[in-house]
């Protein structure tokens, strides 16, 4: 799939591209799509002034989601895997020409997908109308309404820090990041961004195995604009998940590739860190827990007055959405929560819609990622932790493998308790 996506005064009708996509303004055209339309007016608003190269960062993020909203996997040869010529529009082509492959190889490991990228001239680096502010706070976490996150916050601030807290704006999740923000320390300062892609004939259910792309580049491009780093100083950028999840090995062979989403994968962070390094962006990507499951992350938390408070409130599930904003209970990342809940307290006040995962039909016991999890961990009780992750940890960009090995494992031993104690089998 060709797409070109470039700013709304780009002569479009030049392109041969499958699809046109105006960054930050409105389609013109009905068969054009569009994105970050109020991202640049946000920004401006609030008088931030990030590094030129995070506008371009941003903008090939943008496009990139556009991209991935566009894609239907049903339609590729295999099911799954697609083919993307993106062209984006950017400040510095030729930097970013030449440093391609890099962003190639991430989206690669990230989406399974074949994505070829060019860039040419039209992207904007914009200046606020009035005295642009730097803010002091030392360091951004991403607050993403989930539970590792809000942990993530609670401790930083505990340990002294003053983050800056940067969300993507998810329906069902928006109050509630405002609201964990508001209540951490004597509050954080918090920035809610939206990429408000509108795609024609997006696919239904987009699998959106990219979007952590969009996730960092908030957090870089909030970075860039701090005081300290207008300083001249690095700036560390939390993104804070349980090392189970970070893997998320998969549970079986049906699982393999981007059938498992690598959000926050040590490659991931790897191959985007080399990105800024390269793009002299002095942004330090930090993930303090890639070495905890959740329940330790829990038991450990600095404020247990203020994780109790909250942590139901937190959104774990993976069909949050298309559930009525309620966690499914039955999915892999509402299996971790529910086994780390039960590490943690014993019990677990998040309402689920399926509950008794004992039940012997298709919804409860007999659903796939129940069935995956409990086929997973007789597997690696049997050949051990080491084959069992066979290449999943096999990557050169991976350190620390044997910690990493043995945090999935302890994750895994979680979860086989929590089905142990439902009962499920």
């Amino acid at each position: 799939m060709k797409i070109t996506c470039a700013l709304s005064d780009f002569n479009f009708a030049n392109t041969d591209s499958d699809l046109n996509v105006v960054l930050y303004g409105h389609a013109d055209n009905p068969t054009h799509g569009s994105v970050g339309a109020a991202l640049k007016n946000l920004i401006l608003r609030r008088k931030l002034l990030p590094a030129p190269r995070a506008w371009d960062l941003l903008s090939l993020a943008l496009s990139i989601i556009s991209a991935d909203l566009a894609g239907h996997r049903d339609r590729s040869p295999d099911g799954w895997t697609r083919e993307f010529d993106l062209t984006v529009s950017v400040v510095d082509p030729p930097f970013w020409s030449a440093n391609a492959s890099i962003v190639e190889k991430l989206l690669a490991f990230l989406t399974t997908d074949r994505w070829t990228l060019h860039f040419i001239e039209g992207g904007i680096s914009p200046v606020p109308k009035r005295t642009p502010i730097f803010p002091e706070e030392d360091c951004v976490v991403l607050l993403s309404g989930g539970l590792d996150s809000y942990v993530g916050a609670i401790d930083l601030v505990s340990a002294g820090a003053k983050p800056f807290a940067v969300s993507q704006t998810v329906l069902g999740d928006a109050k509630h990041q405002r609201t964990f923000a508001s209540e951490i320390g004597n509050g954080l300062r918090h920035l809610q961004l939206n990429h408000n892609a509108d795609i024609p004939n997006h696919e239904n259910s987009p699998s959106q195995r990219a979007r952590s792309i969009i996730f960092l580049t908030y957090g870089v491009f909030v970075a860039t604009s701090l005081a300290r780093y207008h300083f001249g100083e690095d700036v560390a950028l939390y993104v804070c998940e349980n090392g189970f999840i970070a893997i998320n090995p998969p549970l079986t062979g049906g699982r393999l590739g981007s059938l498992s989403t690598r959000t926050t994968h040590p490659v991931v962070f790897s191959l985007f860190q080399q990105l800024l390094d390269v793009a002299g962006l002095r942004v330090r990507i930090v993930n303090p827990y890639r070495f905890k499951t959740k329940g330790e992350m829990l038991r450990e938390c600095k404020d247990q007055v203020l994780l109790e408070a909250h942590a139901s409130q937190t959104t774990s599930c993976s069909r949050f959405k298309r559930f009525g904003h309620c966690h499914c209970g039955r999915c892999i990342p509402c299996l971790v929560r529910r086994a780390a809940f039960h590490a943690w307290r014993g019990q677990d006040a998040t309402s689920y819609k399926y509950d008794n995962l004992a039940r012997d039909d298709k919804d409860h016991a007999g659903f796939d990622d129940v069935r995956s999890a409990l086929i997973g961990i007789a597997e690696c009780g049997e050949m051990g932790i080491t084959r069992w992750l066979g290449a999943t940890l096999s990557s050169d960009l991976v350190q620390d493998k044997e910690e990493l090995r043995r945090t999935v494992e302890r994750g895994l031993g979680e979860i086989g308790t929590l089905l142990s104690g439902l009962d499920v089998r």
